[in-house]
């Protein structure tokens, strides 16, 4: 249960600092943070609960991580669902609060609200091929970075940092294709809010993600086996 909870609380903080930064600050006239900020923002809620959570839960945050590190054989599979459910639970909830944060403004209008999407959802006008190809290779090399920092043969305390930047890096390539998602629970938690073409476009938004972890779980494991 404590881990549980532990997952719980950093989803809620991934969705509520990277998706709150973009929602709130990122278009703010003139002193506006942008992708770039964006990018920082979610990286370092990542990097933050890496080392407030990481002994207690892992610090998962997100079900492809979940998936990828099971298929990987880091994790049991046992846990993989009560996991992903505390994530999504999470991120509802870091959505909710954002929600009550932002409708607080005279003339707030939902918008987008830092869903991901493709088409005309797309910041840059992606269609669904790219929005595909970019979500499968960004996870892949999320969860390359997350297996090959966090062997044991890696080394150690530096995992948070390495994984918090990549994050980083994969928001810096991916927000104008995508609003980069590699992270199911963070784009549930944000289409159930907008409704409509969120909810109908979400479905990439989990196939992806899992497939591009589960091709990386196969390959580290090869690369290098944790019982080795």
């Amino acid at each position: 249960m404590k881990k549980l909870i532990a997952e719980f609380i950093g989803t809620f903080w991934l969705v509520l600092g990277g998706c709150g930064s973009a929602v709130l600050a990122a278009g703010f006239p003139e002193l506006g943070i942008g992708f770039v900020g964006v990018s920082i923002a979610f990286g370092l809620t990542v990097l933050t609960m890496a080392y407030a959570i990481g002994h207690i839960s892992g610090c998962h945050l997100n079900p492809a991580v979940t998936v990828g590190l099971w298929v990987g054989g880091r994790f049991e599979g046992k846990d993989v669902f009560p996991y992903i459910l505390s994530q999504v639970l999470g991120g509802i909830a870091g959505a909710g609060i954002l929600y009550l944060i932002a409708s607080g403004k005279s003339g707030f209008e939902l918008g987008g609200f830092a869903a991901n999407g493709f088409d005309e959802h797309s910041p840059g006008g992606y269609n669904m091929q790219s929005a595909l190809i970019t979500e499968i290779v960004m996870t892949f090399a999320f969860l390359i970075i997350i297996l090959g920092t966090t062997h044991k043969k890696a080394s150690a305390g530096f995992a948070g940092m390495a994984i918090g930047l990549g994050l980083t890096l994969i928001h810096l390539i991916s927000i104008p294709v995508t609003n980069t998602s590699v992270n199911p629970a963070r784009s549930t938690s944000q289409a159930i809010f907008v409704q409509g073409w969120a909810l109908e476009q979400l479905w990439l938004f989990w196939v992806a993600p899992i497939v591009g972890a589960i091709i990386a779980g196969l390959v580290y494991k090869y690369l290098a086996p944790n019982n080795e």
